[in-house]
């Protein structure tokens, strides 16, 4: 019986990653097209203060929910910085 749930829980967090990797290729498609905006405009690739208002935002979210805020932002920084990185090598592309 054990074993089944154990399955069970396993199962679930496999969809579950696959729902993640499917929504962050999502995100980084729409970041992208961000990018290749601001590469454009002449823009810089990175942009604080926005980022500081999404990080106060999800830090919230993440108390709402039961998650440590500290880990959510810790997930957002990985996925801004890797934004960013993109967001530069467009702008060296344009």
């Amino acid at each position: 019986m054990g074993k089944e749930i154990l399955l069970e829980h396993r199962n679930r967090i496999d969809q579950l990653d696959e729902k993640l990797i499917h929504l962050l290729a999502e995100r980084f498609e729409i970041t992208k097209a961000v990018g290749i905006l601001k590469a454009e405009q002449g823009m810089p690739a990175g942009d604080p203060e926005r980022e500081a208002q999404q990080i106060e935002r999800l830090h919230e979210i993440a108390i709402e929910v039961g998650m440590d805020p500290e880990f959510s932002v810790k997930v957002f920084r990985l996925i801004v910085d890797e934004v960013i990185r993109h967001h530069v090598r467009a702008a060296e592309e344009t």
